[in-house]
Parts: structure tokens; sequence; C-alpha cells
């Protein structure tokens, strides 16, 4: 699925960082083998969450959702010399697909990769976090902000994927089954609304949500 218009995606694929080997493989795999390989974070949103990390160079990283790992691999390329990252994901189908490109990756040693619900495996981490990536199911984007706000540093940033949702959070009519539209609309509400951050909601790929702790 596209998220720009026609053209417009492939010149700036072609004028940005190209993605490196691993990355390359990892994309392909998860389009050739993995259902909805949409979730995957893909070149662009990939070079941007690498771009954010080495600008920020965090000491700890937390990802909420991990899915095939490309987006964790982007995320290291930022980490500081001792720096380290943990990611959660509840679906233990694809840890082994995942823990085999985590072990290619120069980042092996530096991801701690926990499969399970977050909602429970969050409030027992004890690291403080200088960068946050909340990519997951998006029923529980409201618990897992509420969670991470006390979780990362202050001055430190928090990414929500996906705040756009194809472009329905700005439809004036939804419909009745759709259950996800409205619950991302609350959340950009609520972030917009919440003065212990500076927020900026970006039209990158299907929406990212930057955050920074106040």
């Amino acid at each position: 699925m596209k998220f720009l218009a026609d053209g417009i995606e492939e010149y700036v694929e072609a004028h940005s960082e190209k993605e490196n080997e691993l990355l390359r493989k990892l994309n392909r795999e998860t389009h050739a083998k993995v259902l909805n390989p949409r979730m995957l974070s893909g070149h662009i949103q990939g070079r941007f969450l690498s771009m954010i990390s080495r600008m920020i160079q965090p000491e700890y990283i937390l990802e909420i959702g991990t899915y095939t790992g490309y987006s964790a691999l982007c995320l290291c390329e930022g980490l500081s010399n001792s720096g380290k990252l943990v990611t959660i994901d509840i679906n233990e189908e694809l840890e082994t697909m995942t823990r085999r490109y985590f072990d290619e990756s120069p980042y092996a040693a530096r991801i701690d990769y926990q499969i399970g619900n977050a909602l429970d495996i969050i409030p027992d981490l004890t690291q403080t976090f200088d960068l946050i990536f909340i990519d997951a199911d998006k029923k529980n984007y409201i618990a897992y902000y509420n969670l991470c706000l006390s979780k990362v540093r202050k001055g430190g940033f928090i990414i929500a994927d996906n705040v756009l949702w194809s472009g329905k959070v700005a439809q004036t009519e939804l419909k009745k089954s759709d259950k996800d539209t409205p619950l991302l609309i609350e959340f950009n509400r609520m972030i917009q609304e919440d003065d212990r951050v500076s927020n900026l909601l970006l039209p990158i790929r299907d929406g990212l949500m930057i955050l920074q702790k106040l």
C-alpha cells in the first residue's frame, strides 16, 4: 500500500540513504512470507527512525511491537556505545525469524527481545529510556502511553506510529464496525492536550506522533 502520491514515494526513496543489505533482505522476506507486510516500517520510515536515534544517541530504547525486527534494527543504529534496546512483541510465531535477523546484525548482544504482553512487561522494566517507539495494537495506545511516560527521561522522546491510520482520523463519518480509528482520534486528542509533552504529528508514511517529555 502506498501512502504518498504516485511518483513521490519513489523519488523520496531515490534521494534518501539506502537500506543496508540486511534490512533489504528482511524487507523482502517479510513481504514474501509474513501476513500483513504493510506493518513493516520500511525504507523511509526506517531511515527516519535511524536518523532520530543517531541524533539522540540513546543509552536505552524501548520498542513496543517488534513484528519482524526491521524498526528495531534501524533504531539500534543510533545507540550509544554501551546502549541497549528492549523490544516487546506478543506474537511468538515470528520469534524465530526475528531472532535470526537480530543474530545476523551487529547489535545482537544489545537487543533484549521479549515475547509477551507489553502491558504486563513494561511496569517491571527498571531502565529509564531516552527513546520509546510505540507500534503495536491500537486499542492499547493510550495505555502504552500512560505506562511509558513515567519510563522516559525528562527531555526524552516517544514516537507513536500509525496515528493517521490511512487518513481515517480526518474523516467526518466512520463505519460503525471501525473500532481502531476512534481510539486513535482519542489518542491524538489526548496527546495534543497533554501539557507534560511537546508534540509534533508528522505525515510520514501512516503518521508519526513525535513527543518530547517536558
